[in-house]
């Protein structure tokens, strides 16, 4: 299978990167272009992927596409191919984030097999989280594909269109806060004299074993704060620090502006 990439940015070369590590698409068989080729070219080079000269050549030439563009992008973007996609009923699974279905059927066409994919940067690692949502036309071989190809970057989670905006939040946007979250706290441990390579080591460990103690605890995680938390102890005196500095209410207000951002975009 030619799986086709129309734009190269930072999370087409993550799942691009993941698919080759996971071995689930030959290089070869990898098809890219953006608009700078000076980026996209030299990526191909580097990995063995096929570097091809126009949007159009990669519709011609995949059995899927990954749409990767800007979502302000699709109008001009999409334009140019709709009769071609159209005429060959080509799997087209979307990374626009705020552009729906609907929208993309009216670009494109109903017959057009589409699936909105929304990944996080974490395909890269094969450690991924990625929401699903389909049209009709995608419901017997694009849906499956789809699955198939990102189930082996992490997991999926099939989700109503409705809900997308807060996987965004939740998923997509999410990783940033938590790498915000670890350099904070290394930062913290740097001042009180530990190197910044020892606290970063620290924190991504903690944080790595405390998501696996959710995921494989059948304890919430305000259980699991009541077992680490003593009685006058040192972890309830920062909690209570959290709590006063109003860190539960930062996290819901960065939801909250993320999923605005999101659906301000799909206007």
């Amino acid at each position: 299978m030619k799986l086709g990439f129309i734009g190269v940015g930072h999370m087409a070369q993550a799942i691009i990167l993941g698919l080759l590590e996971k071995e689930t698409v030959p290089a070869a068989d990898i098809l890219v272009h953006s608009a700078h080729p000076q980026n996209y070219e030299s990526f191909a080079n580097k990995y063995g992927l096929q570097a091809i000269a126009s949007n159009l050549a990669v519709v011609q030439q995949a059995d899927a596409l990954i749409l990767a563009v800007k979502p302000q992008q699709k109008d001009s973007v999409l334009a140019p191919l709709a009769t071609e996609l159209a005429q060959r009923e080509l799997p087209v699974f979307s990374l626009l984030s705020g552009v729906d279905l609907a929208t993309l059927e009216a670009l494109l066409g109903a017959n057009v097999p589409i699936v909105r994919v929304m990944p996080n940067l974490n395909v890269r690692i094969g450690q991924g989280m990625t929401a699903l949502a389909a049209n009709e036309a995608a419901g017997k071989t694009a849906y499956p594909l789809a699955q198939r190809l990102f189930s082996a970057l992490g997991t999926t989670v099939d989700l109503p269109e409705a809900d997308f905006s807060t996987f965004v939040a939740l998923a997509g946007s999410a990783p940033a806060f938590v790498y915000l979250f670890i350099d904070a706290l290394a930062h913290a441990g740097v001042k009180y004299g530990l190197t910044k390579q020892q606290a970063q080591a620290i924190v991504s460990q903690m944080v790595v074993g405390s998501a696996q103690m959710v995921q494989q605890s059948d304890q919430v995680p305000w259980e699991l704060i009541d077992a680490v938390a003593s009685p006058g102890g040192t972890t309830i005196a920062g909690i209570l620090a959290l709590q006063a500095a109003g860190f539960e209410t930062a996290l819901t207000k960065a939801v909250d502006a993320t999923i605005a951002k999101d659906q301000g975009e799909g206007a």
